[in-house]
């Protein structure tokens, strides 16, 4: 099988595994960064949240493997070397490694909050605050990835037109959420439907630009 149509799936992959994830922990009722909830809110939830915990996070590594999978066809096929306008296909790959990195952290400190609300309640805002503020900082990095593989994919032939542009503006609106990360450290993000509008903007691009990957 050729690595594009393995990138190509993966990309089709972790799409399908971040909506599942996201659904698993709307199940377990537990709150989602910037969900505005309140702290007595957020440490009874965690404090009682038990088994279900754990269940989406055993899909968290697959999704970050199909994505890294997916940079990389992206990357492969884009960037021949040299420092021509495919050279941004690396900014894209790095804003992946990023975004898998900072994500790392973001999951493991959501044990540590369940940790905090179980044995000791006073901690659990710290890391509340620290979620937040990691989980909006995160999305300048999902940016970085639709810009650069945007102008890459776009100089290449590789993307349509449109689906170009939907890597622009959607990279534009999660650079606009992730400069209001430092007032998300309640959980009240102000403008956070800007940033799920981008986020559900890289989602359809992953898709579009998979598709064009099993086409090669």
């Amino acid at each position: 099988m050729e690595f594009t149509t393995v990138a190509g799936l993966g990309g089709i992959g972790f799409v399908a595994a971040a909506l599942a994830v996201n659904l698993l922990y709307v199940r377990a009722r537990l709150p989602l960064p910037m969900s505005a909830e309140k702290i007595d809110a957020v440490e009874e939830a965690f404090a009682t949240v038990g088994r279900a915990l754990p269940r989406p996070s055993t899909l968290a590594p697959a999704m970050w493997l199909c994505l890294t999978v997916f940079a990389a066809g992206l990357l492969g096929v884009l960037w021949r070397g040299g420092a021509g306008p495919q050279a941004w296909a690396l900014i894209g790959f790095a804003g992946v490694l990023m975004q898998n990195a900072t994500f790392t952290l973001i999951e493991a400190l959501r044990f540590g909050m369940a940790a905090a609300a179980t044995h000791s309640r006073g901690t659990t805002a710290g890391l509340w605050g620290t979620s937040n503020v990691l989980f909006g900082f995160n999305q300048v990095f999902l940016a970085a990835a639709l810009l650069g593989f945007s102008i890459a994919g776009a100089d290449a032939g590789l993307l349509a037109d449109w689906t170009a542009w939907l890597g622009y503006v959607s990279a534009t609106l999660l650079f606009v959420s992730a400069s209001a990360g430092p007032y998300n450290v309640d959980g009240a993000g102000r403008i956070a439907v800007v940033g799920l509008i981008g986020w559900l903007g890289w989602a359809v691009w992953i898709i579009s630009c998979s598709v064009a990957l099993l086409g090669r």
